[in-house]
């Protein structure tokens, strides 16, 4: 069979999350463009804004050989960093506003900096930006994620995934992103995966090891949903279950943003057209 990745559906956490909230929202994510551009949209968020921030500091030294990652002191990397998401870039509706949100990065980079952990060992490099693999041929479907650090553990010549996380809730227990996240890095190097973590950068001074789903497992529940998905691009269906008229909190927002009541403030890193929303532009 003959696989095209440019017309492959492209699975990954946050498509898969997307489609789980709210389809339609998936819709409006993830295959819908604007007509004018023929670019994908997305809002800007302040949550968003601090995660990209703190996990730009963190994917840069990633790259930098383990004696020189602190060459350069955390903060001033986080500094630099934030100025790509200060104002409305960032979603931010004050000053106040933001300058909560940076001090909440703030304290994240000092932890990472008094208890680097695994930031100072050695790590593995996947070659793509994203990497991917063909999760069904049959199917021409493509998995792919972003995994934020692979630990190299000398010892066992394997690999530790370690996905930070700088919101202020845990990740749910059938999160299906760490087993994405496992089978990515299996199908994209040579390397076993012994060891998969969480880290929660605003209260804990060190990664929390998470039990996976065995390699079957895993497959089949994100096969189960990623056939849901390809019935839905098949038929052209989706609806909001809460609201198919208003929309709900997940779909209403991006909605508003194609009825043009959005601000355009910048393109993404993949040529995304990225929009600031205000307060009053949807009503839920």
């Amino acid at each position: 069979m003959f696989m095209d990745k440019y017309q492959a559906i492209w699975l990954s956490y946050s498509s898969i999350k997307d489609f789980l909230n709210c389809q339609r929202s998936y819709y409006y994510k993830n295959i819908y463009k604007n007509p004018k551009t023929g670019r994908k949209i997305a809002i800007t968020k302040p949550s968003l804004s601090l995660g990209q921030a703190v996990h730009d500091v963190i994917e840069e030294i990633s790259k930098v050989a383990v004696d020189q990652r602190f060459d350069i002191p955390l903060m001033d990397r986080y500094k630099k960093s934030w100025q790509k998401v200060t104002g409305l870039y960032g979603g931010f509706r004050s000053k106040d506003q933001e300058n909560d949100y940076f001090i909440r990065g703030e304290l994240m980079i000092k932890l990472l900096t008094k208890h680097p952990g695994p930031l100072v060992k050695k790590t593995i490099k996947i070659k793509e930006k994203i990497p991917y693999y063909w999760f069904s041929s049959e199917d021409n479907m493509i998995l792919c994620g972003k995994i934020d650090w692979l630990e190299f553990l000398e010892k066992t010549n394997s690999i530790h995934i370690i996905d930070f996380k700088t919101g202020k809730s845990d990740e749910r227990e059938d999160s299906l992103q760490l087993p994405i996240y496992y089978l990515v890095a299996k199908n994209c190097q040579n390397r076993p995966i012994t060891k998969v973590s969480y880290w929660y950068l605003d209260r804990e001074s060190k990664p929390t090891k998470i039990l996976l789903l065995t390699e079957d497992q895993a497959e089949k529940a994100i096969k189960k949903v990623a056939e849901r998905i390809k019935l839905a691009r098949q038929l052209n269906h989706f609806k909001c279950a809460i609201d198919e008229k208003e929309g709900c909190r997940y779909c209403a927002p991006l909605k508003a943003v194609i009825e043009g009541k959005g601000k355009f403030v910048r393109l993404g890193d993949f040529g995304e057209e990225i929009y600031y929303l205000p307060d009053e532009a949807v009503s839920l």
